[in-house]
């Protein structure tokens, strides 16, 4: 009975070990791709801001124009690295992780398989408990006979799956070491071509000249309006100053309702970034939505 009482005890402990593996690895597995997913919404917003960027660049003057399609450029870059460790996420942190189900219901299984072959040990020796206090000596021989079968079964198939779950939990622990060694190692190369890449956007943005374009400004300026000359009046009379005419009443009801509806159309231009920004992105997919590069 002492044999038996192991053996329950051992299978106990083998499915907590599944159990847990279960539980955590699923947890593991559904959080990193949540962590892949707002990566991926991240790339598609910066997307978006190296598109204004670029725009913005067109209106300007040529030396801001340059840097700001620079820096656009360095930040696309970025996306572009960005977009290779979210493939990586998935292809050696994610796609692993979800393999696990399969591993864990086969172990299970086994565990099962055990128990059944467990219980059926537990029967006969109840049986052959009471054929001792009541039965012949021939029929309790028999049922002798059938608990030592049945032992043997048990002993074979504990010792099966010992093997089983030992071989599991070495594949867990060496599984679990690789993909988050993988997870720091694409999150270590991501992060070091960023800062490679930053860098050199905050040495462009530093050495930029802003005078030259400040020159060109003032220069459109005074192009545009010109100088103001005054002159002397030639007639100093107040009494001949014309008086300016008021417009008609139906001239100003049409002058407010011009104002009202520029004012309508401002309100309307104010709209919610964000919510624009949720209708025209689909961010919870993976895939990249533009490639910034092909849009200069």
């Amino acid at each position: 009975m002492n044999t038996v009482l192991f053996r329950d005890s051992q299978a106990r402990a083998m499915e907590n070990t599944v159990n847990n593996a279960e539980k955590y690895f699923g947890q593991f597995c559904s959080l990193l791709a949540a962590y892949t997913r707002k990566t991926a919404r991240l790339r598609d917003k910066a997307d978006r801001l190296v598109k204004q960027l670029i725009d913005f660049a067109n209106t300007e003057n040529p030396e801001m124009r340059a840097t700001v399609r620079s820096f656009a450029e360095d930040l696309a870059k970025v996306q572009d690295y960005r977009q290779a460790q979210i493939e990586r996420l998935e292809t050696k942190v994610i796609n692993p992780l979800k393999l696990y189900g399969a591993q864990i219901k086969r172990t299970r299984a086994e565990i099962k398989k055990f128990k059944h072959v467990r219980n059926n040990e537990v029967k006969q020796l109840e049986k052959l408990e009471k054929l001792r206090q009541r039965s012949p000596l021939d029929r309790q021989m028999i049922a002798e006979t059938s608990v030592q079968k049945a032992s043997v079964d048990a002993s074979h198939t504990s010792h099966q799956l010992e093997e089983t779950v030992d071989t599991f939990q070495w594949q867990k622990l060496k599984d679990l070491q690789k993909i988050f060694l993988d997870f720091v190692t694409i999150e270590m190369v991501f992060h070091a071509k960023a800062v490679e890449v930053y860098s050199s956007a905050f040495q462009t943005l530093e050495n930029c000249s802003w005078e030259r374009d400040l020159e060109d400004f003032r220069a459109k300026m005074r192009g545009v309006y010109g100088p103001y000359d005054a002159q002397p009046l030639t007639n100093t009379n107040p009494t001949a100053a014309v008086p300016r005419a008021l417009p008609s009443q139906s001239a100003q009801s049409t002058l407010r309702s011009q104002r009202e509806e520029e004012v309508s159309e401002d309100d309307s231009a104010e709209e919610d970034p964000e919510e624009e920004d949720l209708r025209g992105w689909g961010g919870d997919s993976l895939n990249r939505t533009r490639t910034p590069q092909s849009e200069k």
